[in-house]
């Protein structure tokens, strides 16, 4: 840890944790340290400040300087803002996405994706019914969704997803995970409810250039994030910050 942040007065480090900016200082100072000596291009200097611009909704150089009084920025904190994201993107590209398939291969089974159609009811004889229904085609998953589930897939015609498979229930993703599009389940009992499922689609994370950027970007914020907690614990240490 810099000195930048030991030095500040009791007060002051009192004054930000009251204000849960303390964790925010110390991420930044990570940060900074971590990708302050990357380099970037002439043209690349210019594309960020017009990036950076464009997500402000800032279109002439008045608009610009209206900005930087309104945040109390000087020009060298404005063009460091303006060039953080690119400065980051070089790091991670260099420093971690060597690792990105490692860490994709141990994500995957949370990164790949599901489409079903649910319906949950509490007695189990109504599920059977509707069940039967559905099978005889004599009424569509959908209506009798829409129509008797009892479960936050109501509004939605029992459609779920797409949403990552490990944010379904254990039980429920794994017969998921096993069966086939457009298999119709008899009902079984989870909890309290008793469901009927079809899968509609399975959508397998694919490790390509966009999964490897992102794969990457999560393995520099988890590593920011361990460096900031370490940084916080030895600041408490070293500098108790007073109860106010």
């Amino acid at each position: 840890m810099s000195d930048r942040i030991l030095s500040l007065p009791p007060d002051t480090l009192a004054f930000l944790q009251r204000h849960n900016l303390l964790r925010k200082l110390v991420r930044c100072e990570v940060v900074e340290e971590t990708i302050g000596t990357v380099q970037l291009e002439d043209g690349e200097l210019e594309q960020s400040r017009q990036r950076f611009n464009q997500r402000h909704g800032i279109s002439s150089p008045d608009l610009e300087q209206a900005f930087q009084r309104q945040n109390g920025l000087s020009d060298e904190a404005l063009a460091w803002q303006m060039t953080l994201p690119p400065r980051i993107s070089h790091y991670v590209r260099e420093h971690f996405l060597p690792k990105a398939e490692s860490h994709f291969l141990e994500r995957k089974n949370q990164l790949d994706q599901v489409v079903y159609s649910l319906i949950r009811v509490g007695d189990p004889y109504l599920a059977r019914e509707l069940y039967l229904r559905i099978a005889d085609e004599e009424a569509s998953f959908a209506d009798l969704a829409a129509t008797h589930s009892e479960g936050p897939e109501k509004a939605a015609r029992g459609l779920v997803g797409p949403v990552p498979l490990t944010q379904a229930h254990p039980a429920l993703a794994e017969r998921l995970r096993t069966t086939s599009k457009g298999i119709l389940h008899e009902p079984f009992r989870l909890e309290k409810w008793w469901l009927i499922l079809r899968l509609e689609s399975y959508r397998p994370a694919r490790f390509d250039d966009a999964m490897a950027d992102r794969m990457a970007r999560e393995l520099f914020e988890q590593w920011i994030d361990s460096e900031t907690n370490l940084r916080l614990t030895n600041l408490t240490a070293a500098s108790p910050v007073p109860t106010v």
